[in-house]
């Protein structure tokens, strides 16, 4: 599935970016929603596109050749250490869209989906840390099933951590698809989402760290956005909006101009299905 940037009118619409202007794109991923804005900026404008997965940036370099983009391999949680190094001392805004490229999710060997039978990884960065089948492995009951509670909001989480231990003392879970199956198993199926889905998502966030992450930016963003810039933050479950809607509830810091997330409409959805759960919250720095 090629991917598409979720929101595109929206995020151009709320943030309005202008010739001249310094952006950040926190998670350039395929460079669509940094195409979109960079071409409103340009050519007196620069944007600074942050992706930790380097295979993201080599997809996103062709759509952003000869426009003024520079591209840092860099976790958006090192915002502030990337804006110091280019000597950039403030920016006009920032967007981090906090889901996944299409690429990624549809590539076996990262084993982000339970559609595809891959190796149990899922590191945004391959080249470092603890892949998720080595949190399976190395976990014990009580540790896997709080995972899966806090991360996934799996209510199931006990009997999924449960079998996933009387699992592996017969044979290593190392693929999605073994996983996909366990849980299965354990969760009743409704209509709506997978079973899979929440065990995954929990995993997912563990192995990434990606709620310290954004706590983070969060935290750097009054540092290095200048008076009237703007921040976008693209969120695709409760636990990132929750933190991303009570960072902007500072009103000595900012000025939120989305009382209500805003979310895709139903055409959007028919054309794009992932960007079924996205929601975009958008604020001006005070």
């Amino acid at each position: 599935m090629r991917h598409l940037p979720v929101l595109p009118v929206e995020v151009l619409s709320l943030l309005a970016p202008v010739s001249g202007e310094v952006w950040v794109d926190c998670t350039v991923g395929a460079g669509g929603h940094a195409a979109l804005i960079v071409h409103k900026i340009a050519p007196a404008g620069r944007l600074i596109g942050l992706d930790r997965d380097a295979a993201m940036l080599d997809l996103a370099g062709p759509q952003l050749a000869n426009l003024p983009v520079t591209l840092v391999q860099a976790s958006f949680d090192q915002l502030s250490d990337v804006l110091e190094n280019l000597r950039i001392e403030a920016v006009d805004g920032v967007l981090a869209d906090l889901g996944f490229c299409s690429d990624q999710m549809d590539d076996p060997a990262r084993g982000l989906s339970f559609q595809s039978d891959g190796p149990l990884d899922m590191r945004m960065d391959p080249g470092s840390g603890p892949t998720a089948a080595d949190l399976l492995a190395r976990l014990n009951e009580r540790e896997l099933a709080d995972l899966i509670f806090e991360f996934g909001e799996e209510r199931f989480s006990r009997r999924i951590a449960k079998k996933i231990v009387a699992t592996r003392r017969i044979d290593p879970i190392a693929t999605t698809r073994q996983l996909t199956e366990i849980v299965r198993s354990c969760v009743p199926r409704s209509r709506g989402i997978d079973p899979a889905t929440r065990t995954f998502q929990a995993l997912r966030i563990a192995v990434n760290d990606e709620l310290a992450a954004l706590d983070a930016l969060l935290a750097q963003l009054p540092r290095v956005v200048r008076r009237g810039g703007r921040v976008g933050l693209i969120s695709f479950h409760s636990l990132e909006d929750r933190r991303v809607k009570h960072s902007f509830r500072d009103a000595a810091v900012w000025e939120v101009k989305t009382k209500k997330p805003v979310q895709p409409g139903d055409e959007e959805q028919r054309n794009n299905p992932r960007s079924r759960s996205a929601k975009l919250r958008v604020a001006i720095r005070r």
